[in-house]
């Protein structure tokens, strides 16, 4: 009795520890959490900041280039002169100064196209970045609905095995009762004992997939990894009619196909983009100078020179030939294009194959979920007519301990079905594109 007596009381410590201090928690409580504080979710809509900046405007090309700079040099000097005549002369500290100031312009008037189809791969690519950013929320939310609806089952198995366990106690009370009035032998005691220590194992157990569940939850969340939330345990489904929409419009929807669209069109961008650099390019110059002399030299035409003034024109650039770099890259840009593709209908043919696995087995828990309740339902009408057997002696306690088995894998049996038709549900609604904003 000294290793039942400890193990109630080691259950009773967890089972009170967990109810202490449980705040509410809905999913869409979870959801909003998850939302704010994943990292996995913050570092790519950081990455996603990064390419909406490259696809600014500011950052096309379309914009001119200004420069500008100034300087001032001065100098002092020593000369000596000697002509062919013998005539010489020295001059000593002989001082000059340059000042000069210069700003210009640069902007590209024609470059057959190549901004815009570098502007529109840039801005192609920030669109590919929003989905990336999107299905990473999905990833991560299908992650969350799993765990959350796992803490669910778990809490729910607790419960079932601790009924299962005062069942359990109950019937050892019994057989002490019926021991001591000689009504019952030690070995049924020892039996009823045996029982006991059983279910209060598998009651530890239970509780301590539970915790590690909780703190898979927390971790997901980005909240204290210690804390204890009370989660709402209804389930709803969706309706047929709804599945069948989202069936049929799994493919319009799918975010990793959009993705994979989008980087054809980059690839496309790119092989345009390298192909306006066969032709030249116009642009327009412009620039405005100052610039001042001054020096002390009196066999110097002049001491002071001064001008100012404002120059322009346009060029013409025009790449010929460059080592066969361009041929290279040209050549590299269409396989690039050609596996996108190919990439692109590859991805098709597994999403079809994740969306038909992901609907017949969410169909299939479904029909498991129904013959769980039924047998449930069995089970729950056998042991109680076991129950009403056992309380007057007609039934062995081997036999009510059997019912009493069937009952309690009926109940987990059913507990596990329901939960996993849920998160099988999810998985299909992250398949068909629907997972963000459905209903849960």
């Amino acid at each position: 009795m000294n290793k039942l007596f400890q193990i109630s009381i080691v259950t009773l410590i967890l089972i009170s520890n967990y109810l202490a201090g449980q705040q509410k928690l809905s999913l869409n409580d979870a959801v909003k959490i998850t939302l704010e504080n994943n990292l996995d979710i913050k570092i790519v809509e950081n990455q996603d900041e990064i390419f909406k900046n490259n696809a600014s405007f500011l950052n096309s090309g379309y914009l001119p280039t200004i420069s500008s700079n100034a300087g001032i040099n001065k100098s002092e000097q020593n000369i000596e002169i000697e002509t062919p005549n013998n005539l010489s002369g020295k001059l000593d500290n002989m001082k000059s100064e340059n000042s000069y100031s210069n700003i210009s312009l640069n902007y590209i008037l024609l470059d057959n196209s190549g901004r815009n189809f570098n502007y529109k791969k840039s801005k192609e690519l920030s669109n590919r970045s929003k989905l990336e950013v999107k299905e990473v929320i999905e990833n991560t939310l299908l992650q969350l609905f799993t765990v959350y609806y796992e803490v669910c089952r778990l809490s729910e198995e607790r419960e079932i095995i601790k009924s299962s366990l005062e069942i359990s106690k109950t019937r050892l009370e019994r057989k002490n009762t019926e021991f001591e009035f000689g009504q019952s032998t030690k070995l049924e005691v020892l039996n009823a004992e045996v029982d006991v220590n059983t279910d209060s194992i598998k009651l530890l157990s239970s509780i301590k997939n539970l915790s590690n569940a909780k703190r898979d939850l927390n971790l997901i969340m980005n909240v204290d990894l210690n804390s204890n939330y009370d989660l709402d345990k209804n389930i709803f489904y969706n309706s047929k009619d709804k599945i069948s929409e989202f069936y049929n419009n799994a493919a319009e929807n799918n975010t990793r196909l959009k993705i994979y669209d989008k980087s054809v069109d980059i690839s496309n961008y790119e092989l345009k983009s390298i192909k306006s650099t066969y032709l030249p390019t116009i642009g327009l110059v412009g620039s405005y100078d100052w610039n001042e002399s001054i020096n002390d030299n009196p066999y110097a035409f002049f001491n002071k020179n001064i001008y100012d003034g404002i120059s322009g024109g346009i060029n013409l650039s025009w790449n010929i030939f460059n080592s066969g770099k361009r041929i290279t890259a040209n050549k590299n840009a269409k396989i690039n294009l050609e596996n996108s593709k190919i990439e692109k209908e590859k991805v098709f043919l597994i999403f079809q194959k994740e969306l038909n696995n992901a609907y017949e087995t969410y169909i299939n828990n479904l029909f498991i979920l129904k013959v769980q309740e039924k047998s449930l339902l069995t089970s729950e009408n056998n042991f109680l007519r076991n129950l009403e057997k056992y309380n007057i002696g007609i039934v062995s306690s081997i036999e009510f301990r059997r019912a009493q088995i069937n009952l309690l894998n009926a109940k987990l049996s059913r507990n596990t079905a329901m939960y996993e038709g849920k998160v099988s549900e999810l998985y299909f609604l992250k398949v068909a594109g629907a997972i963000i904003g459905s209903s849960f």
